[in-house]
């Protein structure tokens, strides 16, 4: 991955988390990693915790960002957050996946996506 890359990453998820705290959203964790991967996001918002997939495109060349989140992506962020939630004290009543998408610096969050 290239630096320019890295950094419109990092600047979608810091956008990310500025949305969510305004939406009264407390961060627990940005970018969480464990041997099958990385979270983006894990927010808790009440009794429930959200995980959220943040994908930022500088242009829609390659289709909008919500489509590189594929069926093979939401299974494997299913699995990460089963282990997240195995190390962790917290005992949500609900838990929600969701799909943030940026592109050219325009937010669009897809609440419940899968």
């Amino acid at each position: 991955m290239t630096e320019q890359r890295r950094r419109l990453g990092a600047a979608g998820e810091s956008m990310a988390a500025r949305w969510y705290e305004a939406h009264g959203y407390e961060v627990l964790a940005r970018n969480w990693r464990c041997p099958a991967g990385e979270l983006d996001l894990v927010l808790l918002r009440g009794a429930e915790v959200v995980f959220s997939e943040v994908k930022t495109r500088s242009s829609a060349r390659f289709g909008v960002p919500a489509e590189a989140v594929t069926l093979a992506k939401q299974r494997k962020l299913r699995q990460l957050a089963q282990v997240w939630l195995a190390q962790s004290d917290l005992r949500p009543r609900s838990l929600r996946f969701d799909v943030v998408g940026i592109l050219a610096g325009e937010i669009e969050v897809i609440e419940a996506a899968f």
